[in-house]
């Protein structure tokens, strides 16, 4: 994002008022006192992330914080297209994989930012128009989301496309101009690139209900009509020292098109209210059950693009704010579980369902695995493929064969769940998955 710009423009429009195949996620039926961000997030079934400059993990205090409080990251700079893209045609991938590789090892979840954004573009692409900058930018969606292939939760596709001001239109860009469609023609070429990944749209001052933000519904309305694959909306949130009265109806009407909604780029302004607003968030995000979860843009303080504002949740020493505490408390009293479909616990060891997104010659699986009232140490699912079809890709578990019957086991990450609680796992096959019928044993 354009974050001086996004700041001066989400500090004006603030409005008086009271009021995360990545990485499986576990939720309990009942809230309980998590210790960290992430864990208290994982137990509602949601991640709590932060955005990470890879050159801060050098930074000893920087790490500490981030691997004991968080469960998702998102790349600050380094998954953008002049970071990704330098040279037309040669890309470097050198940052976002240091990202990927530093969240495997700490079992967090990677949301990918971003595909398509009219700032931070490389030279060679500000300079091009037309039908060969719309050429050049489905090449590089298609390129960046297969490299990542499997390894990113949800991909903001294309970052702030509308434009401010009240009439809630399209922002002009060089992108804009090569075509109105050019949104919907990166949401399709991502999801032939990257089809486990979660594909959202990105912007500020979307908060409350607004111009800006019903032109966006809009346009999120109409792809779900029309079958454009969009799973999810990205709130920034950059947030002055108010916030608006309507924040948690503007996420549920996006929720109620059928989208999930995540809260993208969090910070607040410091001041006598940051920590109420913080907890106004994460409560909002909390009552809507298709918010998945929660991103800070940033560490600690110092590493915040907002400098003396102090908007993040920690200071510079690592140290836990009023404003962390009240987040941690919001999350510790629970909320909405994030799945109306996560089907009951059973009895006793486990059960599972699959849901399935085709196309011609392939499909993505998502299994739930849910555990019953004696919880699991450890799982393993089976199900038998049907013939023809065969799995080319997992995530969340090692798979058993790739052809007819099939077991996955879990990972060393989501194999212990309490009695109630729920993980998902994920793969991709050729052919068909239609009947796919899963069963889950638990040890």
């Amino acid at each position: 994002m354009n974050h001086a710009r996004a700041l001066r423009a989400a500090v004006t429009i603030a409005v008086t008022g009271v009021l995360a195949a990545g990485m499986a996620m576990t939720l309990s039926t009942a809230a309980s006192a998590g210790t960290t961000l992430g864990a208290s997030a994982a137990e509602k079934g949601r991640y709590f992330g932060a955005a990470v400059a890879t050159g801060k993990l050098s930074d000893n205090t920087y790490v500490t914080v981030l691997n004991r409080e968080f469960n998702s990251v998102v790349a600050e700079n380094e998954m953008k297209w002049d970071a990704t893209e330098p040279q037309q045609g040669r890309f470097s991938y050198t940052g976002g994989d240091r990202l990927v590789s530093h969240a495997r090892a700490n079992g967090m979840s990677v949301r990918g930012h971003t595909l398509l954004w009219h700032g931070q573009q490389p030279g060679w692409a500000q300079g091009m128009s037309g039908s060969a900058l719309r050429s050049a930018a489905i090449n590089h969606v298609t390129q960046v989301a297969t490299h990542f292939r499997g390894q990113i939760y949800a991909w903001d596709v294309v970052n702030e496309a509308f434009a401010d001001g009240g009439g809630g239109g399209r922002r002009d860009s060089n992108l804009q101009r090569t075509g109105n469609d050019w949104i919907e023609a990166a949401f399709r070429a991502a999801r032939a690139a990257d089809p486990g990944a979660k594909l959202c749209y990105n912007d500020y001052n979307t908060d409350g209900i607004n111009a800006k933000s019903t032109g966006v519904y809009n346009m999120v309305r109409d792809f779900t009509s029309r079958g454009v694959p969009i799973d999810c909306v990205g709130f920034q949130s950059h947030l002055g020292t108010t916030i608006p009265g309507d924040y948690q109806a503007n996420l549920q009407r996006f929720a109620d098109l059928g989208v999930d909604v995540q809260i993208t780029e969090l910070d607040v302004m410091t001041g006598g209210n940051q920590a109420n607003i913080y907890g106004t968030v994460t409560r909002a995000c909390l009552a809507v059950s298709r918010c998945t979860g929660i991103t800070v843009w940033g560490v600690r303080d110092c590493d915040s693009w907002r400098g003396s504002d102090n908007a993040l949740l920690f200071d510079c020493g690592g140290n836990k704010k009023a404003a962390y505490t009240s987040v941690l408390n919001a999350l510790n009293a629970g909320g909405t579980t994030p799945s109306p479909t996560t089907p009951p616990p059973g009895p006793g060891g486990c059960s599972a369902s699959v849901s399935l997104n085709s196309w011609t010659g392939g499909f993505v699986a998502t299994v739930t695995v849910t555990a019953g009232s004696s919880g699991t140490n450890g799982w393993t699912v089976s199900m038998t493929l049907p013939g023809g079809a065969s799995v080319t890709n997992t995530w969340s578990a090692t798979a058993s064969g790739s052809t007819g019957a099939v077991r996955f086991t879990n990972v060393d990450y989501n194999g212990r769940l309490g009695a109630g609680q729920v993980t998902e796992f994920g793969f991709q096959g050729n052919g068909s998955g239609a009947g796919l019928t899963p069963t889950c044993s638990a040890s």
